[in-house]
């Protein structure tokens, strides 16, 4: 299971978890190498392990330098891939909802391995889907904006319906497009909640490795940690 430690990736392994013909061996988290957080989520190395913990799965972790180009990801996840491969695991889950780009690119890349992908999200509502995440007991919280279409007041907020009255018209319910992301703190298959504090939020801002401005964009992450 690529496990991004936010609500998709949870509301995925749970739908998983119904189907007797699956049985999900690993989690696989990308993490910055430089900041040893999660990359995009922002989330802190030992809440993914918390998260793990409570779920009594082995993670897999690929760290991977902050300015990474596509072929130093596609080189390290191919050995990730073809190292479960070998140890007779054939199948990847993702937690993707209808971008065909990404999903064409990670069937590509999975058959080079000799694995397939399945998709358990793929092409339902993301008006449902946050309705499914709230309804099936899963508690998750915003922790990254993009400023392009949220204002850093969303950050903290959880992922239930509540939410959905507050969303711009052009942010998607789920964050697909990349607007928002999420920390899950507690969900059915958890052995107990992870008590939380929030934290201090940074702005950091990206630009695009082709130079084209238009592309270049900021996001707000708050820092979230065990509350002891």
């Amino acid at each position: 299971m690529n496990w991004s430690s936010g609500k998709d990736a949870a509301l995925a392994f749970h739908l998983l978890a119904q189907q007797p013909q699956f049985k999900v061996s690993h989690l696989l988290t990308t993490l910055s190498l430089d900041h040893e957080r999660v990359f995009m989520h922002g989330v802190r190395e030992e809440l993914l392990d918390m998260q793990a913990q409570r779920m009594n799965l082995p993670i897999l972790k690929v760290k991977l330098p902050a300015s990474l180009d596509d072929a130093i990801y596609k080189q390290a996840m191919l050995e990730t891939m073809t190292s479960l491969q070998e140890q007779g695991v054939s199948v990847a889950a993702y937690g993707d909802i209808f971008l065909e780009d990404l999903k064409i690119y990670r069937e590509q890349q999975l058959a080079q391995a000799g694995m397939t992908a399945i998709f358990p999200l793929w092409k339902k509502d993301t008006r449902e889907l946050v309705h499914m995440v709230e309804a099936n007991g899963i508690d998750a919280i915003i922790v990254c904006v993009s400023d392009r279409f949220l204002g850093k007041e969303f950050l903290g907020r959880k992922i239930n319906a509540a939410l959905l009255n507050d969303l711009p018209a052009n942010v998607d319910p789920c964050g697909e497009n990349g607007e928002f992301h999420s920390f899950v703190y507690n969900a059915p298959f958890f052995s107990t909640p992870i008590p939380l504090t929030l934290g201090e939020v940074v702005h950091k801002t990206y630009t695009s490795p082709s130079g084209d401005s238009k592309w270049d964009t900021g996001f707000y992450f708050m820092d979230v940690m065990q509350s002891s």
